[in-house]
């Protein structure tokens, strides 16, 4: 017997030796292949990037996970002590494990015969965050224990919760709590009060499922639970309990998705601008700060305007049964440097990211015909230059259109039907088709009669215009034919708008740009953008086509920028069938342009003009963007001189009392009407 008890001492001795030695050889092989704590020192969390107005307010950020880092000091107490209270009330006290958690967690594996969470402390939670994976096996728990008691030697408990309050995920994509409390109300984490810090100590346990935008009943009864725990630790009194527990969740949570949706179309230009010059990992992870040109305040107004008269236009043309909707776009940029202000590419960004802004190429119809008149202008012409508005009739031969005569009676002499019928014979049509005669250029201008700009097109040759036109900007293929007179080439919205901020500017040519300035996670800036600038044009021949312009506001199409109550200049265009209706205006400090049509290139309608649709939106973002701005009026060089004019005959009018409706003023170099 006594033999027997000696042989299964020795058995269990054994097997106990063995045991040790296995899980020593098995700790040592875990611990062989852990991570260096030290390391930690030198750790880099994925930052997003984020992107601030020309106010250095935020408005956007790209991101694989949306982290911002903030010091220890910047976070709430109250936020601080309710992630303890409902995730690790001993944090302050264990050696970063926690015993009776671990025993909890040990039960709950002999009971269910796997590993399932729980026990862990806050720092095991950083631990696994950092080092580990999320795979539930007993290997990676011995892990997370070891590590936890190894990174609770290395660094203060300050440290740990700087670390995990920067590091845990809310859902959301959002990780730490300053984008936390950016995605969830909008504000600074520093700012939160004790029911939303209680809030985002809420959701860490499971950020799907207590997510406010998609649970919030759910969030708000967990945050209630950590507002009692709080209580019962003597963090907060009864009565901090009852007061933030009568607060509305969802008031918050709804306030901030409505600010989540502007300035789409800007921000992807300047992802795909980045990721070209940066690459992908340091655009979503490095934590940039672009610093752009944009007035968030311009953009919101500008995309709110937009959309608003677009959807009326929808809502009216249901009556026709349109079955897709219009679209339209906006740009605004600064006359003095061409910073880009607003920029709104389309209506939805979601439904299309086509930017019709920079990239859609359209017809201009009259907005392109100030190329033609300031070609004219240094062709030598004058605003009291006398054109003719009649019947014109081309004939085309030898691959161009040549002037055959101004008389109608021409065509009973020649087989006109056939000649029209394949395309042979052209006779340019105003928008009224009517006649009036003799007029001077600003007037014609003023009124966009298409006689007039089809005889100075043709006096002074399309390829003038062309040059002209590529000197201010205009990139596209336009057509060396006298249609260009009419605005029958493609353009972009974009290049139109910066070409008349040359006017505005007094014959200086701005580069369009968004991005003023890029800075790294350690505030050194990498690129500054600059303004790139230089002298296309002459101050006198803008501030004569800018007066020219002004005529069109007020005594032409563009009637609804008078609203605007300053000096403003701009032109309206619409197209053949009303396909592109357009606005292109400026005063002394914005220049802004409107285009609105349908993708496909179909008709907005009868009667749809860029007068009527395009210019009062211009006029109504106008009113909003320039709010803050002084009124001014344009300079006019001192080599410019101002005489009253007759605009029937265009001589001058030596005793008026400047109310004759017959009369214009007119900006020339003191020399007389020049016929044409």
């Amino acid at each position: 017997m006594l033999k027997k008890n000696s042989f299964i001492k020795i058995v269990i001795s054994l097997f106990i030796i063995i045991s040790i030695y296995i899980l020593t050889e098995v700790l040592m092989t875990i611990n062989k292949n852990l991570p260096s704590i030290e390391k930690l020192a030198y750790y880099v969390p994925n930052l997003s990037t984020k992107i601030y107005d020309r106010n250095n307010i935020l408005i956007a950020e790209i991101f694989n996970e949306r982290r911002s880092i903030v010091a220890i000091q910047d976070i709430p107490d109250n936020l601080i002590n309710a992630l303890i209270s409902i995730e690790d009330k001993n944090f302050f006290k264990h050696c970063g494990i926690s015993i009776q958690g671990l025993l909890r967690a040990l039960c709950k594996l002999i009971l269910k015969r796997k590993i399932v969470e729980g026990g862990s402390t806050i720092t095991q939670q950083l631990v696994k965050s950092l080092f580990l994976n999320r795979e539930r096996t007993l290997t990676r728990k011995i892990k997370e224990i070891i590590l936890a008691i190894r990174l609770e030697r290395y660094y203060s408990k300050n440290d740990i919760l700087q670390l995990y309050l920067n590091q845990v995920y809310f859902g959301n994509r959002a990780y730490g709590v300053q984008e936390a409390s950016r995605v969830y109300f909008n504000k600074d984490v520093k700012n939160l009060n004790l029911a939303e810090c209680a809030t985002l100590a809420a959701i860490p346990k499971s950020p799907n499922y207590y997510n406010p935008f998609n649970n919030p009943k759910a969030t708000l009864l967990r945050r209630n639970i950590v507002l009692s725990r709080m209580r019962a630790l003597n963090y907060i009194t009864e009565q901090q309990e009852k007061i933030a527990n009568r607060q509305d969740l969802l008031k918050y949570i709804n306030a901030f998705q409505g600010n989540n949706k502007y300035g789409q179309y800007i921000i992807e230009i300047i992802r795909v601008f980045l990721e070209q010059k940066y690459g992908r990992d340091k655009l979503f992870n490095s934590g940039l700060s672009i610093y752009t040109t944009i007035d968030i305040k311009s953009q919101i107004l500008a995309e709110t305007i937009l959309n608003e008269y677009l959807l009326k236009f929808d809502n009216n043309q249901k009556i026709k049964f349109r079955p897709h909707k219009v679209q339209g776009a906006l740009i605004s940029i600064d006359v003095n440097n061409g910073e880009i202000i607003a920029m709104v590419g389309g209506r939805n960004f979601q439904e299309s990211q086509f930017n019709r802004a920079t990239q859609a190429a359209r017809q201009a119809g009259s907005s392109f015909k100030p190329f033609i008149y300031v070609a004219a202008l240094e062709h030598g012409l004058t605003a009291a230059t006398i054109l003719n508005d009649s019947p014109l009739i081309f004939i085309y031969n030898n691959g161009k259109w040549n002037f055959l005569s101004r008389d109608i009676h021409v065509l009973d002499k020649i087989e006109s039907e056939n000649l029209i019928k394949h395309n042979k014979l052209w006779i340019p049509k105003n928008y009224n088709k009517k006649y009036i005669g003799p007029i001077i250029l600003k007037l014609a201008l003023a009124w966009s009669i298409n006689t007039c700009a089809v005889e100075l097109i043709n006096r002074i040759t399309p390829n003038k215009v062309i040059t002209l036109a590529k000197r201010l900007g205009i990139s596209t293929n336009l057509i060396n034919s006298l249609t260009l007179g009419l605005g029958a080439s493609d353009v972009i919205l974009q290049e139109v708008v910066s070409a008349f901020a040359i006017f505005a500017s007094g014959g200086i040519k701005s580069k369009p740009y968004i991005i003023r300035k890029i800075v790294d996670r350690d505030g050194k800036i990498i690129e500054r953008c600059y303004t790139k600038q230089r002298k296309v044009l002459s101050k006198k021949i803008c501030f004569i086509i800018t007066d020219m312009l002004k005529a069109v506001i007020e005594k032409g199409s563009g009637w609804d920028a008078k609203r605007l109550h300053r000096p403003c200049a701009g032109k309206t265009g619409t197209t053949n069938n009303s396909t592109d209706v357009w606005f292109i205006g400026y005063t002394p400090q914005l220049v802004t342009g409107v285009w609105i049509g349908y993708d496909d290139r179909s008709s907005l309608g009868k009667k749809i003009t860029g007068g009527t649709l395009a210019c009062p939106i211009w006029t109504d973002f106008m009113i909003g963007a320039l709010a803050d701005y002084p009124i001014v009026d344009f300079n006019k060089p001192k080599n410019i001189e101002m005489i009253l004019l007759d605009i029937k005959t265009g001589l001058p009018i030596i005793n008026s009392n400047n109310n004759n409706p017959s009369s214009l003023e007119v900006f020339i170099k003191g020399t007389a009407p020049k016929e044409i």
